[in-house]
């Protein structure tokens, strides 16, 4: 059992490097450089190197905001998205391929909570990368027959996030004010909600999906929606201190942004027998212990 994972060394690249490694899997990883994903002969040659019975396509800009800085890059997302699907089609249509989208392609949504009818409004280069990578994958599927499933991603949180994600900045900022290297932590909207959950759960779920008999394309979320002021309020008492004494909002750093994004992951409970393993409370406290 071979595996290709493109974006290996980020976060959701490094747990399920892990998983599948310890189902036995051996894992090739594939970073920035080591592989043109716009150069269709590179790919076909990388995929007949490998021999890979699966592939798990998480490479992509991961940073909302930055992808207005370059949209080249984030709009990248759909396009080898559609040269790996080519690839496979002309090297292997056994293989079988997992597809990272996101819960940006959404938008503003006109319902809550949002599924996998839920239309499609992206707001950034980096959704509209996301929204165009999961069309590819229903065209291939529809007509090229390949094994193709979009898992599509609510915020997911762990200790290996970087600290400009809002979870970990939070947390490393109540681990500072501890130790006495800061004094307070600045925020903005303090109001925005999200569903966030715990980043293993999540790839578990990506393995779920390629061993289903039938492709499809999954909304992964837990379902419940949460203020930053629950998580900020939650990390402080988790250190035995009043969030309202270091906390400060920047009004600079609001966004106005009222979105409610929020998944309905029913779909996914009932045919993977997935759900998440941890709750909103004990992802805040696992960050905040995990936090240098």
């Amino acid at each position: 059992m071979r595996a290709l994972v493109t974006g290996s060394q980020g976060q959701d690249g490094t747990y399920l490097t892990e998983l599948l490694e310890g189902k036995g899997y051996t894992v090739v990883g594939l970073e920035r450089g080591d592989c043109d994903l716009g150069d269709i002969r590179a790919v076909e040659e990388m995929l007949r190197d490998v021999g890979p019975r699966e592939v798990y396509n998480l490479a992509a800009t991961t940073f909302v905001p930055a992808s207005w800085d370059d949209p080249a890059a984030a709009l990248s997302t759909g396009v080898a998205c559609g040269v790996l699907l080519a690839a496979i089609a002309r090297v292997d249509g056994r293989i079988r391929l997992f597809q990272a989208s996101s819960a940006e392609v959404f938008g503003t949504p006109d319902q809550v909570p949002q599924n996998e009818r839920t239309p499609y409004r992206p707001r950034s280069p980096y959704a509209a990368g996301k929204a165009c990578a999961d069309h590819v994958v229903a065209a291939f599927r529809a007509e090229k027959g390949l094994h193709a499933s979009s898992g599509i991603l609510f915020n997911h949180e762990s200790p290996r996030r970087p600290a400009h994600f809002l979870p970990a900045k939070v947390a490393q900022g109540v681990k500072a004010i501890v130790a006495g290297r800061a004094d307070e932590l600045v925020l903005g909207d303090l109001d925005a909600k999200r569903d966030w959950g715990w980043a293993p759960d999540y790839v578990r779920a990506m393995w779920l999906m390629l061993q289903q008999e039938e492709p499809d394309d999954y909304v992964l979320a837990t379902g419940e929606a949460h203020s930053v002021r629950e998580l900020v309020e939650l990390a402080f008492a988790h250190v035995g201190l009043d969030w309202q004494q270091y906390v400060r909002v920047d009004p600079g750093l609001v966004r106005g942004d009222d979105r409610v994004l929020v998944g309905d992951a029913s779909k996914a409970r009932a045919r993977l027998g997935w759900s998440p393993s941890v709750t909103f409370e004990q992802l805040v406290q696992l960050l905040v212990d995990a936090a240098t």
